[in-house]
């Protein structure tokens, strides 16, 4: 399906409304459902001339269409059962219909990458293979990636040499496939943890923590104590916060905790708060900075900690999105 195609059954889907789109996807693969579920979403406005376009280019094709293999599965297994017998043409149809026997295998499609490979890696390599030629192309590649150097050989070189399965022995490996799928010990785990866990942990700790848990990272591995400060939203990050967040937030912060966290703050964040207040809120908050003596570093963080945390929970209820990842050094 060309990018004309996937988007106009996109709009399609959406004109006929969910319970009818629903019914719709059941009778699409993973890739399908990946696509115009990813266009769907996509999709913020549409004409209505455009919609009435597709609904009538929709319309022809369906008339269109005849009932001429609407179980055409059936109607192959009859002719063949007529013609070779039970016994060859049930090993015929094996070979030509093939799905009905791999509803296990076709299980797999739908799950990611890294889960397939973790539910099939300690099976024999030759029973990988099987599995893996009845998958896309690409998803396969992609599992093969998750092995190691040696069973990701052994395994391309029993997939090269592979010239066939038969019918009982696909039975056998698809009920075995379904007993591990529908195994409670091989529920996918939920996605918890990673790099962008640590950066908000990290977030509400104080400056010196925060360098110190750092460093021992980066002593351990370099490129994940870069991910985890890439994560990181830092006070001096509210720069770059759109104005109507930074309005947002300023509701939510007092006046002292304010004038606290902006005197560890750059000029930059400086006049990026005070353009987004009333100009008399503004002339205030200047007067008060400029009034407001010497204040402890760790107060000064204590408070952009806790804007910070006011920050989270907005983006959290999605009143405002963060925006670009934090590079500033801590103070």
């Amino acid at each position: 399906m060309n990018e004309e195609g996937i988007e106009k059954s996109a709009i399609l889907l959406l004109a006929l409304g969910e319970e009818e789109a629903a019914e719709v996807f059941k009778y699409l693969g993973p890739k399908e459902v990946q696509k115009l579920g990813a266009a769907m979403a996509s999709l913020s406005t549409v004409n209505r001339e455009k919609v009435e376009k597709v609904l009538a280019e929709f319309r022809e094709k369906a008339e269109g269409q005849t009932a001429l293999g609407a179980d055409s599965a059936a109607y192959i297994k009859n002719v063949l059962t007529k013609a070779l017998g039970s016994d060859r043409a049930a090993s015929l149809l094996d070979r030509i219909l093939h799905g009905g026997d791999t509803a296990g295998i076709e299980s797999l499609k739908w799950m990611d990458a890294p889960a397939v490979a973790e539910l099939i890696k300690n099976e024999h390599p030759q029973i990988i293979a099987t599995i893996l030629v009845h998958l896309d192309r690409d998803q396969a590649s992609e599992i093969l990636g998750q092995f190691t150097e040696r069973l990701r050989n052994d395994v391309i070189l029993r997939i090269a040499t592979l010239d066939g399965i038969q019918p009982q022995a696909l039975r056998d490996l698809n009920d075995v496939l379904t007993r591990l799928i529908t195994s409670p010990n091989n529920i996918k785990k939920s996605a918890m943890g990673g790099s962008r866990v640590a950066a908000e942990i990290l977030n509400f700790m104080s400056g010196a923590v925060e360098t110190s848990v750092l460093a021992a990272v980066r002593d351990f591995d370099p490129e994940l104590a870069q991910k985890i400060q890439d994560e990181m939203f830092t006070f001096e990050n509210i720069l770059d916060l759109d104005d109507r967040a930074v309005q947002l937030l300023l509701r939510e912060v007092q006046s002292e905790s304010l004038i606290i966290a902006l005197k560890g703050a750059s000029p930059e964040l400086r006049e990026k708060i005070f353009k987004n207040m009333s100009q008399r809120a503004a002339e205030m908050l200047r007067d008060d900075l400029e009034a407001k003596g010497p204040v402890r570093v760790s107060e000064v963080e204590a408070e952009q900690k806790e804007i910070l945390k006011i920050v989270r929970r907005l983006a959290d209820e999605g009143q405002i999105v963060l925006g670009g990842k934090g590079e500033e050094a801590f103070i």
